[in-house]
Order: structure tokens, then C-alpha cells, then sequence
């Protein structure tokens, strides 16, 4: 670390936004300070050595993630979601480091930045390929494990189903439990593809059930610590959040960021690549509700927590290098003015 670094970051320290902060330094440090995450946007290296301590190669990304995937996974409740962000190439590299602490890969998403993103960056004359306008933003579920009565660990699925095994009733008066023609056995107590998580109501009802016709126990039916009966509302927690937007499906086409929202520098682009606010929105609003913690370890311009700020969500970021961090707080900052602004004239 240079000298001259050395005494910017002694002039920079964590910006603080009411629930919300943006810090100058290596996010791995402030991990552990920040409030748990419902979203995690990372949008990291790619392993093209743009700048200082990014990796030159693909290949090194996997070791290079690995602490922050650690971290990641420690801090994550089974609600959180992880949006990762990379080339296809640079994110297979990185994939089995995330299974590795519990991340469960749901669907893999692309950015199509259109034909235009190819002109000028292509000589047909020595291009030995299809020129590349996409990137991806692959989505990642905490994986879930609960324990049963013989302290073995099992997923969701197949702890409901041993749940009900349990009480010794037969298969198909989960139906009756639940009110239901054939939904509880074809939906909740399968163990094929088609399986359904059960809503609250129903595991409430499955519960109820099995206390008043199924074998005497000591231990609740479908409790999640062995000790208290089912709540409700944890149980609607063991799962990522998801609000739907149809229409959306897992191809994004969106230009690259020009114009007003684009970041300037003296000479060209601030940042190489700059995130449409658009796309952090729909990942954002997807995957959490208001109120909920979203955090951008890599924050480069800041584009996951501005869009967390303007849709009433907390952000907890950071950000390395000092003119990504001085442009995001004033982004983020003009942000905040305008949303205050917009609040006392509504009021």
C-alpha cells in the first residue's frame, strides 16, 4: 500500500445513512459490524486485473472469493438470497466454492447488453468467435438443514415429510389435516420435484393435527428447535424471499449505462462497468421487502444501494478504491437529499 493511499484512507472513514453505512476499506473487515443480509448483490472481480489486487486470471477468482463466501454464509439467515454477478466463465470458476458453504444455485440469469454493445469492439477480421454481450447474475438460496429426532441433518423437504412420519398417522390424512383434497400429500409430503414449501397455515394445521391424533410425544410435531411449537412467522423465514413480477423471465435485455446515468471521468468512463440502476431494482424488490438489509461488499458506484435506498430497503457497503468511494457517497448522498425532499412535500 502506497503512501498516498495510506492517507487518503486515514481521511476516509464508514458514511453513515439513518440505518444504513457505506465503508472505505476492504468489506471483509466490517462483516461482522454490519446488520444481517436478506440480499447480497456482489458484483466482485471477473478476474480481468483492472485494478489493484483484482485477479489477472479467472482461474484465481475461486481462492479470491473464498473468504468473502465464508463470511457471506456465516452471516446469512435461511431467507437470505445472493445475487452473484460475473462472466459465465469467471462464475463457474467460483460456483463450487459457493455450494461448498451452503449456497444453493436457483437460476442463473443474463444480462443481454444488445447488438450495440458490439460496435467498435469488434474486428471481424481477426475474431475467431461470437462477440460477447452478456454477462450473468446468477441467484443463490441459503441451504436449509433442520434436525430430526435422531439429530441427523436433513433438508426441508425431507424433514416435513419425516415430521408426519413421525406421529405414525397415515400419508394421506395430512389432507384432512389441511383441508385439502390431495394437496398435502401431492404438494408438502413428496419427496419428487413437484414438492411445495408449506405455507405457515398449513404446517400450523399439520402440527395441530398430529398433537391430537398422532403418537404421544414429548417433543412438538414440526417444531424447528426440538423444544417450542411451530411458529408461524419463523417458519415463513426458512425460505429465501421471493416476489414475483410477471412478464420478467431470466434473459435481462438492457443496453450498457450511458448517458445521465453514467459516471464521468476526466477522461472517458469512472467505471468500466457500471450496473443499470433498472436491474438492481428488480433484483432488490425480487428478493426482500421493506425494512430488509441489503449488502454490497464490492460497491464500485454504489448502483445495488442506491437502488436499495430508493426502495425503502438498509444498505451496508464498501468500497476499496477512493474515487469509486468518494463518487458512490456523493450518489448516494444526492439520493438521500431527494428522497427527504420528496417525503416533506408529500407530507
Amino acid at each position: 500500500m502506497t503512501k498516498r493511499t495510506n492517507s487518503v484512507r486515514n481521511l476516509r472513514q464508514t458514511l453513515r445513512f439513518k440505518e444504513s453505512a457505506l465503508a472505505f476499506g476492504n468489506a471483509n473487515d466490517f462483516y461482522e459490524t454490519w446488520q444481517a443480509p436478506t440480499v447480497i448483490v456482489s458484483d466482485g472481480p471477473y478476474g480481468l486485473g483492472k485494478y489493484p489486487g483484482e485477479p489477472v486470471s479467472v482461474k484465481a477468482l475461486a481462492e479470491w472469493y473464498a473468504p468473502h463466501v465464508a463470511a457471506w454464509a456465516k452471516a446469512a439467515r435461511p431467507d437470505t438470497t445472493l445475487w452473484f454477478w460475473n462472466s459465465e466463465l469467471g462464475w463457474a470458476n467460483v460456483h463450487p466454492i459457493l455450494e461448498a458453504h451452503g449456497w444453493d444455485y436457483q437460476e442463473c440469469c443474463v444480462w443481454d447488453k444488445g447488438i450495440a454493445h458490439v460496435a467498435g469492439n469488434c474486428n471481424s477480421k481477426t475474431i475467431r468467435g461470437t462477440p460477447v454481450v452478456t454477462e450473468v447474475a446468477v441467484r443463490y438460496t441459503r441451504k436449509v438443514q433442520l434436525a430430526k429426532v435422531d439429530g441427523s441433518l436433513v433438508g426441508i423437504k425431507e424433514w416435513v415429510r419425516a415430521e408426519w412420519q413421525r406421529s405414525g398417522l397415515p400419508m394421506n390424512r395430512a389432507n384432512e389435516a389441511c383441508g385439502v383434497a390431495n394437496a398435502a400429500t401431492r404438494k408438502y409430503l413428496t419427496q419428487c420435484h413437484l414438492w411445495y414449501f408449506p405455507p405457515a397455515d398449513a404446517m400450523a394445521k399439520m402440527a395441530a393435527y398430529c398433537a391430537k391424533h398422532g403418537l404421544p410425544t414429548t417433543r412438538p410435531y414440526f417444531s424447528l428447535d426440538g423444544k417450542s411449537p411451530l411458529d408461524a412467522q419463523l417458519w415463513e423465514r426458512m425460505r429465501a424471499k421471493w416476489n414475483h413480477s410477471h412478464g420478467v423471465t431470466n434473459v435481462w435485455t438492457s443496453p450498457a449505462v450511458h448517458g445521465a446515468e453514467r459516471f464521468k471521468a476526466s477522461s472517458g468512463y469512472l467505471h468500466a462497468n457500471q450496473k443499470p440502476l433498472a436491474l438492481m431494482d428488480f433484483q432488490i424488490c425480487a428478493s426482500s421487502d421493506i425494512g430488509d438489509n441489503v449488502w454490497e461488499p464490492f460497491g464500485g458506484l454504489c448502483s445495488a444501494s442506491v437502488a436499495a435506498l430508493r426502495s425503502n430497503r438498509s444498505f451496508f457497503a464498501a468500497e476499496v478504491n477512493p474515487e469509486y468511494f468518494d463518487a458512490a457517497s456523493q450518489r448516494l448522498h444526492q439520493i438521500a437529499q431527494n428522497l427527504e425532499v420528496r417525503h416533506v412535500d408529500a407530507a
